[in-house]
């Protein structure tokens, strides 16, 4: 259930959270520069997008939340901490007027 995604994702979250390597080269691209607090943010009072429990590398899913512009998190809740994938401002040609489905 979705509730139990976010729910998940919010308690790995409080325990640490993880930034991948790519998360960290996605963040600090020059046309991006999202920071650990939006992430954060995006994390506290985001939404649940997409839920992804099949993924073959373990169960992610995407959060989006918007602050001065909409972001996406692409994350993975573990039993000791919670992995940040990527994170990156959506397209405007691949979602929808809300950022919250994809077209």
């Amino acid at each position: 259930m979705p509730g139990d995604t976010l729910e998940l994702v919010r308690e790995a979250a409080a325990k640490r959270i993880l930034f991948t390597v790519h998360a960290v080269q996605q963040m600090s691209h020059v046309d991006r520069l999202i920071t650990r607090a939006e992430v954060e943010f995006v994390i506290e009072a985001g939404e649940l997008l997409e839920d992804y429990p099949d993924d073959p590398r373990g169960h992610s899913c995407l959060l989006g939340g918007i602050l001065s512009h909409p972001i996406h998190v692409v994350c993975a809740p573990k039993a000791e901490y919670l992995a940040i994938i990527t994170a990156y401002r959506p397209d405007q040609d691949q979602w929808a007027d809300d950022f919250k489905r994809r077209i």
